[in-house]
Order: C-alpha cells, then sequence, then structure tokens
C-alpha cells in the first residue's frame, strides 16, 4: 500500500514557476513508476510527466516538453515536477500516481495503482 499526497499547487501569473512535489508513504517507493497526470474542468485526466523506478529515465507530454522537469528521491520518497514558463491553459488539478513495477510512461490512468488527492494548479494574471 502506498499512500500519495501532493503539495505546492496555487495561482501564479503567465509565464511564472511553480514546484509541485509528492510524498509517498511504504518501504517500496523504490520499486513504483510515478507520473503525474493533470485534469482540466470538463476535460479528462491527462498524462504531463513521468519517471522510472530509479529516476534514470523521465517522459513528457508535448504540450510541456521543454517546461516541465520531473525528478525524485527515492531515498525520501518524494517526486517533484518543476514547472516552468506556465501558461493559462496549464491550469487544473494535478495529480501524482504511482504504478508498481512500472515504467512511469503510461499515459493511462488505469495503470497506475495508487493515486493523491490532488493539488490545484491556477495559471492566471
Amino acid at each position: 500500500q502506498v499512500q500519495l499526497v501532493e503539495s505546492g499547487g496555487g495561482l501564479v501569473q503567465p509565464g511564472g514557476s511553480l514546484r509541485l512535489s509528492c510524498a509517498a508513504s511504504g518501504r517500496t517507493f523504490s520499486s513504483y513508476g510515478m507520473a503525474w497526470f493533470r485534469q482540466a474542468p470538463g476535460k479528462e485526466r491527462e498524462f504531463v510527466s513521468g519517471v522510472s523506478s530509479s529516476g534514470g529515465n523521465s517522459y513528457y507530454a508535448d504540450s510541456v516538453k521543454g517546461r516541465f522537469t520531473v525528478s525524485r528521491n527515492n531515498a525520501k520518497n518524494m517526486v517533484y515536477l518543476q514547472m516552468n514558463s506556465l501558461k493559462p491553459e496549464d491550469t487544473a488539478v494535478y495529480y501524482c500516481a504511482a504504478a508498481y513495477r512500472g515504467p512511469g510512461n503510461s499515459i493511462r490512468p488505469k495503470q497506475y495503482d495508487f493515486w493523491g488527492q490532488g493539488t490545484q494548479v491556477t495559471v492566471s494574471s
């Protein structure tokens, strides 16, 4: 069992930055591929970024490539999403997700075993 808690969301102006954090419980965190998804009102949940269990491989949706950076610290059971050059279309609830022995690059929400409660990111002037 893994519990995930996101933090770091908020209101930011276009062009600004935010850093999301996801704290994971459990002793087997390093066995999980981790990902960030987001869901805007009236839209389906979409894959944003993911990272392999070791942290050696990272993946990004085309819409965020070059602006967002995912990382993880297995010693601290943490995953991060650094978001730069934010745009109004990045506004959404952002979720952290974990897939046991998963690669962290699946864009299908059903491939993930555990989810956090989400953190709101609003990009607006």
